[in-house]
C-alpha cells in the first residue's frame, strides 16, 4: 500500500481483515496528509464525472451510519446549507432525504437567498484517522514505514510484493505520472468550540466561494477555500482571517473563539477516479486516487474495489 491518508488506510484495513498481509509505505504519517484537513462531512464535493460515485458514497454511507454511535470520531449531525444564489439546487449531501427542508426567507443566513435544513455524517479526520490506523494494525498490519519512491516503477521494484495499491491522491501526479491529477487547494482554521453544534455550509456562484463549519466536541474546523492548481502547503495567514470572518458572520459565537490550529490540503481533483488494475514490471498496481474533495465520502466504497481488485491479483 502506497499512501497513508483515509483512501490508503481504509483499504489496508479492507486488505488486512481480508487476511491478507498488508504493508503501508508513505511518504507522511496519517496526521499530516491531506485527509487531516478535511471538514469532514459525508457528500461528494470536487469529483470527477463517474457512475460508480453515487455507490461509492452510499457504501461509505451505510459504513458511518453503523459508526455513529459507536465510534467518537463519527457522528450523525444536523446542520444548514446555503447558497447565494435564490434559485440554487437543494444540496446533495443530505444523508436523509426526508431531513432536507427549505428554511424560510425569514430566517436564512446574513449574504445568503436561499438554504435547507439537513442531516449528514460528521467526521473528525485526526481521531477518524487513528481510529483507522488502530483497526489496521489490530487486524496484523503492519506498521506505517516513512517510504518516498520517485516512480512507480521504483516502488514495483523495490517493494518486494505481488500487489501495490496506488492511494496517493495528489502525490499521483509525479507517481504515475498522471497530468490528469491537479491538486485544489484547502485551508481551515480549527478553533475552541463556543458551544456550536449544528453545521453550516456556504456556497455562491463564483469559484472559490465556499464558507463553512463542522463542529466535533470541543473544536470547530472552519473553512473554506478552492484554489485549482495551487500546489503551496503552508498556511496562508490572509485566508485564514477572511475564513474566521465569513464564519462569523454566519454565525457570531465563533467571533474570537480561541485560535488552535491552521491545516492545508490538497485535493486531489481529476476528470475522473481512478480505480483499476494495471500490470507494471510484472507487478499488479491497483490505482485508487482522484477522489477530489470526496475522499472521505468514497472511502469505504472505493476501498472495498480496491480490496477486491487487489485480492483477485494474489489468487
Amino acid at each position: 500500500m502506497i499512501g497513508a491518508g483515509v483512501s490508503g488506510l481504509t483499504t489496508a484495513v479492507c486488505l488486512a481483515e481480508a487476511g491478507a498481509s498488508v504493508a503501508i509505505h508513505a511518504a507522511e504519517p496519517p496526521a499530516r496528509t491531506t485527509s487531516v484537513a478535511a471538514g469532514a462531512v459525508w457528500g461528494p464535493h470536487l469529483v470527477g464525472a463517474d457512475t460508480r460515485v453515487p455507490a461509492w458514497a452510499a457504501v461509505t454511507l451505510d459504513q458511518f451510519r453503523e459508526l455513529s454511535g459507536a465510534q467518537p470520531s463519527v457522528h450523525m449531525a444536523s446542520g444548514t446549507a446555503a447558497a447565494r444564489d435564490a434559485d440554487a439546487e437543494p444540496p446533495e449531501f443530505a444523508a436523509d432525504t426526508a431531513s432536507l427542508t427549505p428554511v424560510a426567507a425569514g430566517h436564512l443566513p446574513a449574504g445568503y437567498k436561499s438554504a435547507w435544513r439537513l442531516a449528514a455524517p460528521l467526521v473528525s479526520m485526526p481521531d477518524y484517522l487513528a481510529y483507522l490506523l488502530e483497526r489496521y494494525l489490530h487486524a496484523g498490519g503492519r506498521p506505517v514505514e516513512a517510504v518516498t519512491y520517485p516512480a512507480l516503477g521504483a516502488a514495483t521494484a523495490a517493494a518486494g510484493s505481488p500487489v501495490i495499491v496506488n492511494c496517493t491522491g495528489c502525490g499521483a501526479n509525479d507517481l504515475v505520472p498522471d497530468p490528469h491529477v491537479v491538486p485544489v487547494r484547502g485551508q481551515v482554521v480549527v478553533v475552541a468550540n463556543p458551544g456550536i453544534a449544528e453545521f453550516f455550509v456556504g456556497t455562491g456562484q463564483g469559484v472559490g466561494d465556499l464558507t463553512y463549519f463542522f463542529p466535533h466536541a470541543d473544536r470547530v474546523v472552519l473553512g473554506g477555500t478552492e484554489q485549482p492548481g495551487d500546489w503551496n502547503r503552508a498556511p496562508d495567514e490572509a485566508t485564514a482571517r477572511r475564513i474566521v470572518t465569513a464564519c462569523a458572520a454566519v454565525e457570531p459565537a465563533l467571533r474570537g473563539a480561541r485560535e488552535i490550529e491552521h491545516r492545508v490540503g490538497l485535493r486531489p481533483v481529476r476528470p475522473q477516479v481512478r480505480l483499476e488494475a494495471e500490470p507494471v514490471n510484472g507487478v499488479t498496481v491497483v490505482h485508487n486516487y482522484g477522489h477530489g474533495g470526496a475522499g472521505v465520502t468514497l472511502s469505504w466504497g472505493c476501498a472495498q474495489d480496491a480490496a477486491a481488485l487487489a485480492l483477485a491479483a494474489l489468487g
